[in-house]
């Protein structure tokens, strides 16, 4: 796509869109049929600044300002899939963006409660879910790192963004059987890899699901 302009009709944008999921998402072995039906249903070209349209349904992660980045689609719906959440889920986003992982969540679960450290991009994504008819999703702006406690517990929690290590403010307010996918940093070379944490009663089982690369973790996790 990424050949194409920027004059592209909504059927084209479409095409791209169907393709994208069948080449990027379905081939790599994601199943869930819900997140696969998001992934063909959120136009993603609204989530990009105007002159990456053209790329908006490319392989890889785009630039939308502020140093943040608009993640893969593949990795969109893989985090999803692991989350494996239902119509009576309520999950939580750290690192809210320009929206699309929002959208993605607010698709298949009853209540997404996502959090901003960067005032602008919170409000021009409050600003675009809210013009989609998004009736879901909570906002703040603030360090996602810190979680959202008057709104926990949580069955899902999501992070878009790497952290040193796994935040127990994030431990905490995840429900027993919940399940939290994170990007970790690893290593002395800026390595990082994508954990599934799930919480039971009496423990607490980590499962490193691939490498990965986020933009830093900001807030109090950082230090």
């Amino acid at each position: 796509m990424s050949e194409k302009n920027n004059s592209l009709s909504e059927e084209e944008l479409t095409t791209y869109r169907l393709q994208m999921v069948e080449s990027q998402i379905v081939r790599r072995d994601v199943k869930d049929k819900v997140v696969l039906e998001a992934m063909r249903t959120i136009p993603r070209h609204l989530f990009v600044p105007p002159h990456y349209l053209p790329s908006a349904y490319d392989d890889g992660p785009l630039p939308i300002g502020y140093e943040q980045t608009i993640s893969q689609p593949y990795v969109v719906a893989s985090m999803t899939e692991e989350l494996k959440l239902t119509p009576h889920s309520r999950v939580l986003e750290i690192g809210t963006g320009c929206g699309y992982q929002t959208a993605v969540l607010a698709e298949i679960a009853h209540d997404v409660c996502t959090i901003e450290i960067i005032p602008q991009l919170a409000e021009s994504a409050r600003k675009l879910l809210d013009s989609l008819g998004y009736k879901n999703i909570h906002f703040q702006t603030g360090d996602g790192s810190q979680g959202w406690p008057d709104k926990a517990p949580f069955d899902g929690i999501i992070v878009t963004a790497a952290a040193r290590q796994i935040p127990d403010t994030l431990i905490a307010q995840l429900k027993y059987g919940g399940r939290m996918v994170i990007p970790v940093e690893r290593g002395y070379y800026g390595s990082q890899d994508l954990i599934l944490v799930v919480k039971d009663i009496d423990s607490l089982k980590e499962t490193n699901l691939y490498p990965v690369r986020f933009v830093n973790m900001q807030g109090k996790s950082k230090e």
